[in-house]
């Protein structure tokens, strides 16, 4: 197997882009990584796009040939695939990139993810999301994704010390993040007040501690290491690429506060590496909900369970703290276009490692991205190095 490495990143700015089309968008986050690159078309072998659901949100199918076409690779009859796993979509996509360079099968692989959720209802994108658990055992006895998460939190606050204000504060400092980033939803600070008095979702959830629906790409470049000085003078080592699956059912879980194939992937991925947690500078984790960040931290050995609020309220996890924690502003300030996501973790951290994060811009070497599928029945980890 070979050596892997990122050579070009793009991404478009995540929001409501009602002027934008969804092949637009993707459009857009692609020309922006090929010309980071330094490559153009002509270089390009494959394609992995992540998208969970263009089916329901703009009634298009067949996504690998379309972006194919639209990206002005169809003439060359470069492979083009489209990847889903729910949330886990642009996370996965970008490891069938790093595989199918590390095998050999093909040398300068695009992996990008897409999402334009805008474009329906928000009853009909919140149902669109609830597929992402088990239609028949969840969606249709009513739960939906805030209701199965508020289980977990619920679950979580009943057995660990975890304060609705450490809960909160995890909004609060991620929201301070994505307001130093050019590219986030949302880029107001707010207060755990805000947070608190924010509309009631499902009890514990408040409106501000969940992510919001968003319209957003982005896409990498990766290449064989061995050719990754051809391209550019910082590119970014793939060290360690790890995927885990679990029952896609909460109630199947053999504990529901903690995300077990979160623990599995995580581990998987620091032996790939031969790193433990320390080495780790920074992390890029699923906060599609504040308490899926907490769960994250500690699931994937940063700390002990239900100590992770109590590190945040410390600032442990701030840009200026021991493990800064989403410096992106996570899903819930820099937006979640589901399909998208994992790939703008990527992204993110790969300018982290460059120096070239701006006001949010950590010391970092080597950092973590940490993808997730539903409730946690898909997670995709991977690490990254300078």
């Amino acid at each position: 197997m070979r050596d892997v490495a990122v050579i070009g990143v793009g991404c478009t700015e995540f929001g409501e882009h009602w002027g934008i089309s969804f092949r637009d968008l993707f459009v857009k986050a692609g020309a922006l990584a090929l010309d980071d690159a330094g490559v153009t078309g002509e270089n390009i072998d494959a394609l992995y796009v992540g998208n969970m659901s263009a089916g329901r949100f703009v009634e298009q199918e067949h996504i690998g040939a379309l972006i194919a076409d639209y990206a002005g690779l169809a003439t060359n009859h470069v492979a083009s695939t489209r990847v889903e796993a729910a949330c886990a979509s642009g996370g996965l996509a970008f490891r069938q990139a790093v595989i199918a360079v590390a095998s050999g099968m093909e040398d300068i692989v695009v992996a990008a993810g897409v999402e334009k959720m805008t474009d329906v209802g928000t009853g009909a994108s919140v149902d669109m999301l609830a597929s992402a658990a088990d239609r028949e055992w969840e969606g249709f006895a009513g739960a939906t994704f805030p209701g199965l998460y508020a289980m977990i939190a619920t679950d979580y606050m009943h057995r660990y010390p975890l304060t609705r204000e450490q809960l909160a504060q995890v909004a609060v400092k991620n929201h301070e993040n994505g307001a130093k980033n050019p590219i986030a939803q949302f880029r107001n600070r707010i207060t755990i007040d805000t947070v608190l008095n924010s509309s009631l979702v499902a009890d514990p959830l408040r409106l501000f501690d969940c992510s919001p629906i968003t319209d957003g790409a982005a896409a990498v470049v990766v290449v064989p290491l061995e050719r990754a000085r051809e391209f550019t003078d910082s590119p970014v080592r793939v060290l360690a690429s790890a995927q885990a699956s679990d029952t896609i059912a909460l109630h199947d879980r053999r504990d529901i506060s903690t995300l077990d194939a979160s623990v599995a992937a995580g581990k998987r991925a620091f032996s790939q590496a031969s790193l433990t947690q320390k080495d780790i500078d920074m992390l890029e984790v699923h906060d599609c909900f504040t308490i899926a960040e907490i769960c994250a931290i500690e699931d994937l050995g940063f700390c002990k369970k239900g100590e992770a609020g109590r590190l945040t309220e410390e600032g442990a996890t701030a840009l200026g703290g021991e493990i800064p924690v989403n410096t992106s502003g996570g899903l819930k300030a820099c937006g979640h276009p589901v399909g998208a996501t994992g790939i703008k973790q990527i992204y993110e951290i790969v300018n982290q490692l460059r120096g070239e994060a701006g006001a949010r811009q950590v010391d970092a070497e080597i950092g973590m991205a940490h993808n997730v599928g539903g409730t946690g029945a898909t997670v995709v980890v991977h690490i990254l190095g300078a």
